[in-house]
């Protein structure tokens, strides 16, 4: 497995943990607004970052942090 930093390069981008954090609070169930509350980002990140990395292979739209991260 790669060796993905935990930490944001700036604070511009998601780090690998706020990916993680997204990834387990909408298999939770949470909504978008919820989720961007509990990592401090602005819902329309979260909603972008959402639909740009919802893998369809499984035939279900399924988020993954670490194919986010890559």
């Amino acid at each position: 497995m790669r060796n993905v930093p935990s930490s944001p390069v700036s604070g511009r981008y998601l780090s690998f943990a706020e990916r993680e954090e997204i990834s387990l609070l909408q298999a939770a169930g949470e909504g978008v607004r919820a989720i961007a509350r509990a990592i401090g980002r602005d819902p329309s990140t979260i909603s972008r970052e959402l639909r740009r990395n919802a893998g369809t292979r499984s035939g279900t739209v399924a988020y993954k942090a670490s194919t986010a991260q890559w």
